[in-house]
């Protein structure tokens, strides 16, 4: 039975489901009206260390790096438009190839080329994370924002974490302003 979420929510994944190693991560989207231009939302990993930052250029997942150094995380390819209904982009996540040194995953959605095209998080609708078991393709939990993002054209979703030796899920939804770079300089 799948968990629904509010922000700031955990649930602990590995202790309630013995053995869990592989995990699908979805995530999903739908554009309204975007200034004559059609939205294109990309998802990113920030596969984070003790220092808060990523160690190293393979431990940043996105459209042009699909997968990390560990080969624990793999991004299955950039959808452009967000069409139709389920996931909209996929992220692959083997709990048991994590490098030691990364103590959590934060996945990310930016609106690409927000500013040029006067775009924000108020024209992306009914998005949502959500975690399967890869290998049995149960829903273990999901998050679905709600907040106003207005004036925001990033926002943290969610995040996998590493806390005495169990993986865990929370909801995170923080909006950002200043694109993918704002959220990369926080993390270098």
């Amino acid at each position: 039975m799948s968990i629904n979420l509010v922000k700031s929510q955990s649930i602990d994944l590995t202790k309630k489901n013995p053995g869990l190693k592989n995990l699908h991560i979805g995530l999903g989207w739908d554009a309204t009206d975007a200034n004559g231009n059609e939205i294109d939302c990309d998802v990113s990993v920030f596969m984070i260390d003790e220092n808060n930052k990523i160690p190293g250029d393979g431990y940043f997942i996105f459209y042009n790096n699909l997968k990390s150094s560990d080969g624990s995380t793999i991004h299955q390819g950039d959808n452009r438009t967000g069409e139709g209904d389920g996931d909209d982009e996929e992220i692959k996540l083997d709990l048991s190839k994590v490098d030691s040194k990364v103590l959590q995953m934060i996945f990310v959605v930016t609106i690409h080329e927000a500013d040029s095209n006067n775009q924000d998080f108020s024209m992306v609708k009914n998005a949502f994370i959500r975690i399967l078991d890869d290998a049995s393709g149960n829903e273990l939990c999901n998050y679905n924002l709600s907040e106003d993002f207005t004036g925001s054209d990033s926002v943290q979703i969610g995040r996998v974490y590493n806390y005495e030796n169990e993986w865990h899920f929370e909801a995170m939804g923080d909006g950002f302003s200043g694109g993918l770079g704002t959220l990369l300089s926080m993390y270098n």
